[in-house]
């Protein structure tokens, strides 16, 4: 065949031809071969037998027996000197047949799921969700959460850091409802968020009813239902991080609140007539801008 596309003048790379029968056309994927074998601390190949033997003999002990592969992996490792991770002794529990029953995750925290809703003014929606940057110069991440105001979206508070939990959204949403005297709203202040681990925490959830505001989340894969705050997420990416490479987390986070100052005070938004989200509140709240129903 190869004479022939030279005889022809046809470069090889542009002509493909049919894979003889004896040959699959598509190969199955496989993984890296099971070696039958693990190391000991000494260098020595201790063969995947005799290491189920030494879990039947853990397992035969009445304090081990209730272990699980997890602390069975450390047994091995400690007791036995075994070079081996968790997921082989899942495999080698499983051919034993005795892997203990996984536990059943619950979450017992109620979920509001978001509704279709009309807002009418500032404080009725809050949107929240959290996004990552990245710190060139140390290879690191870092958080930024930020709340935004469905009406004139304003970014009403933001938190950025080298970790974000739950305690550091409650006090991210109490800086905010106080700066926005949200307290004082007539309508109840309604946040909506993803389904992340800091907004499904019992903390989370009773935090939301100490401060009266009624919190929602969205279904998941659905980031629609989150749409205001997912494009302020695409703004920040291309305006602020796609234009900054960051060798410190100072650097970033010295960026990141001038950025959000911009956004704020300065940036022209198509939406709110070429204003900017601070400037449209002021006249929306002096009665120079009448409000249209944003329906949600």
């Amino acid at each position: 065949m190869r004479t022939v596309l030279r005889i022809c003048r046809v470069p090889r790379a542009t002509y493909y031809y049919r894979i003889k029968e004896s040959k699959p056309a598509i190969r199955p994927r496989s993984g890296r071969p099971i070696p039958g074998f693990s190391l000991n601390k000494k260098g020595e190949k201790v063969s995947d037998a005799r290491i189920k033997g030494y879990l039947r003999r853990l397992l035969g002990n009445e304090e081990e027996s209730t272990y699980g592969y997890r602390k069975l992996t450390l047994c091995l490792r400690r007791r036995y000197g075994l070079r081996l991770n968790k997921k082989k002794v899942y495999r080698l529990c499983k051919e034993l047949g005795q892997l203990k029953p996984q536990r059943e995750i619950i979450n017992r925290v109620p979920k509001k799921v978001a509704n279709n809703r009309v807002v009418t003014g500032p404080n009725q929606l809050w949107q929240m969700d959290i996004k990552y940057g990245y710190v060139t110069g140390l290879r690191r991440h870092f958080y930024l959460a930020s709340i935004i105001d469905v009406c004139d979206r304003s970014i009403v508070g933001h938190y950025r850091g080298r970790s974000c939990d739950t305690n550091d959204i409650k006090q991210l949403v109490q800086t905010a409802m106080l700066n926005r005297q949200a307290f004082a709203n007539e309508q109840q202040l309604v946040i909506r968020t993803d389904n992340g681990p800091q907004f499904i925490s019992k903390a989370f959830y009773a935090f939301s009813g100490e401060m009266g505001f009624e919190h929602e989340r969205i279904p998941n894969r659905t980031p629609n239902k989150n749409a205001y705050i997912e494009s302020y997420h695409s703004v920040i990416e291309r305006d602020c991080y796609q234009r900054n490479s960051f060798e410190t987390y100072e650097q970033a986070f010295e960026t990141v609140d001038r950025f959000i100052r911009f956004y704020n005070e300065r940036r022209m938004h198509g939406s709110l007539q070429d204003l900017a989200p601070a400037t449209y509140l002021k006249k929306l709240q002096s009665g120079e801008i009448i409000q249209q129903e944003i329906a949600l």
